[in-house]
This record gives C-alpha cells, sequence and structure tokens, in this order.
C-alpha cells in the first residue's frame, strides 16, 4: 500500500477522534495529511466539498468529522443532530465516488444498535430494532451515512470501511458539560468541586446504566489497521470488549483526581441506552485489541483538563 506518500484526508481534524488520526498517522510515518478548518471547507456545503476535492485528490478519507455531543445536547438540538451530520457524511461520501478515492473510513457509532439490543452487540444486530430515543437524530443521522456507504459500495465500487466504536475519550475532548461525552464531563465535574471544596457532587441518572469505554488513540491505530486489513463494506465494531457501571465509572475517576466528597444521583433525569456493549470478536480475530486501561487513559484527560484549565 502506498499510503506513506499518498494523500490522506482527515476530515474532522480538531475534533477528538480526528485529533487523534493526525497524531497516529503522523507517529507512524504518514506525512501527506490534508486537514481543513470550518474556514476553509465548510463540510456542510457540497460547493465548499467539492472544491477542496477538486483541488487536493485525497487518496484516503477518514470521514471523522461530526457535529457529536452527550444526552442533554442531543435532546436540546435533535434537528440539527440530524440535518449537519446528514450534510457532512453525504458531502463527503458522494465526493469520495465522485473523485474515485483510493480507500474511504467512515467512522460509525455504537448507537446505531438497538437499544434493547441483546449484549454484547453483534454487527447482524444492526437495524434489528428502534434505538435509544435521546440520541436517536445522531444514530440515524449514522445509520444513514453507513447505508450510503454501502450503497455506493454497491453501485460504484467505492472501497469504503464502517468501523462502529463504542463510547471514545480521551485528550482533546470538549470539557463543555452541555456538549462533553462523560469520561471528560465527570472529569470536569470533580475537578472542579475538589477545587472549590464542595461536599458533594450530583450526577444524572441511576448510575446504573453501562457503558464500553476506548481511549481514542486506541480508535486511531485501530482504524489505520482497519484501513490496511480490512476490505468489507459491512459494518465492523471497534472497541474493547469490557463495560462498567457509570456508578463505578464515576467511582474511579473521583478515586484518580482525589476528589473525596459524596456522589449522589438524580433519578429523574435520564440514564440513556441501558447497557451499550460491543462484541469485538470480528476485530479480534483480524488481529487488533486495544491496549491502553481505563486508569490510564482516565489519566489523560485528567492531564488534558488541568493544562487547559489551570487552576488560578
Amino acid at each position: 500500500m502506498s499510503m506513506v506518500k499518498g494523500k490522506i484526508f482527515v476530515a474532522g481534524h480538531l475534533g477528538l477522534v480526528g485529533a487523534a488520526l493526525v497524531r497516529r498517522l503522523q507517529s507512524v510515518g504518514f506525512y501527506n495529511i490534508l486537514v481543513g478548518t470550518r474556514d476553509e471547507v465548510d463540510l456542510r456545503s457540497r460547493d465548499a466539498v467539492w472544491s477542496f476535492f477538486e483541488k487536493n485528490r485525497p487518496e484516503y478519507v477518514f470521514v471523522a468529522a461530526a457535529k457529536v455531543g452527550g444526552i442533554a445536547a442531543n435532546m436540546a438540538e435533535p434537528v440539527s443532530f440530524l440535518v449537519d451530520n446528514l450534510e457532512i457524511q453525504n458531502n463527503l461520501l458522494l465526493a469520495c465516488q465522485h473523485f474515485k478515492v483510493t480507500k474511504t473510513v467512515f467512522l460509525g457509532s455504537s448507537c446505531i444498535y438497538p437499544r434493547e439490543s441483546q449484549q454484547p452487540m453483534k454487527e447482524e444486530y444492526f437495524m434489528k430494532g428502534p434505538v435509544e430515543p435521546t440520541n436517536e437524530s445522531y444514530a440515524i443521522a449514522k445509520i444513514a451515512g453507513i447505508r450510503l456507504a454501502q450503497a455506493l459500495s454497491q453501485q460504484y465500487d467505492l472501497n469504503v470501511i464502517c468501523p462502529m466504536p463504542c463510547n471514545v475519550y480521551g485528550p482533546g475532548d470538549h470539557f463543555d458539560l452541555d456538549r462533553s461525552h462523560v469520561v471528560s464531563a465527570l472529569v470536569r465535574r470533580f475537578i472542579e468541586a475538589k477545587r472549590n471544596d464542595l461536599k458533594k457532587v450530583t450526577l444524572w441518572g441511576t448510575g446504573n446504566a453501562c457503558r464500553e469505554l476506548l481511549h481514542v488513540d486506541d480508535l486511531a491505530e485501530a482504524c489505520i489497521f482497519l484501513l490496511k486489513n480490512y476490505d468489507s463494506p459491512e459494518i465492523i465494531n471497534v472497541g474493547s470488549g469490557q463495560d462498567l457501571t457509570i456508578r463505578k465509572l464515576a467511582e474511579t475517576i473521583a478515586t484518580i483526581v482525589e476528589y473525596s466528597g459524596k456522589l449522589e444521583w438524580d433519578i429523574t433525569k435520564p440514564d440513556g441506552m441501558p447497557r451499550k456493549l460491543l462484541d469485538v470478536s470480528k476485530l479480534h480475530k483480524l488481529g487488533w485489541k486495544h491496549d491502553i486501561d481505563l486508569k490510564r487513559g482516565i489519566r489523560t484527560v485528567v492531564n488534558d483538563f488541568e493544562a487547559r484549565y489551570p487552576l488560578k
């Protein structure tokens, strides 16, 4: 594979996953990496995307651009979570086909699986039931992206793969409480509670929902591994194959940041999907497994927060 010399476009390079992809590609010797800020190429605009592809002619494309957020943001902005993501992925995937990109990686999400899915979730459970209502717009957009990628493969022989990651965390995530994912939100809550000497922290839900977590650097490595070793438009799960309750996660993060106050749970707030654990046996059979354990990974988020928001 001539990837080292080929132009690689990472769409969404300022986001959590996109930034990790750029870091990983550079660390293993890929130097011809294309990126574009929203000012340079608004991915919601077909004309802007077409113009970027016409000018730069990328050979490999990672579609890691998306409007993302936690439960609160998904519930508050269902229209933009649906429309923005549909526009971004439609423009990018259609451009990949039109400009004959050598290989495309379309990143999905484990939220595409049914809310009541059997656990762990195998790839064949996709489209076998309704998704979780609290992030339905995002999930439906991702489902449409998968189906478009597969249709382009079927009709035009687009060489595309569709990794489905579990909950991803790591440095570079949002710490804005309305937009952040669970790990970064909890890290911020506990560090600020400790700094302000708060005696308790109140968290959403019962704490009983289970989540599988994967460090973003592991996801980036898995995506590059799949680019080289996987050649089917059928979805493939990417995760750690291990999960834990939100309560246990919160207790772990509180311990790492040395917050000793009380944890309270607001059961009037939603838990989201009761459990999301991926079956990663397909990926393991190809020869890839995650490397970064949860405590080590959480420390990278703690360090990131403390570097970006130092105690004044």
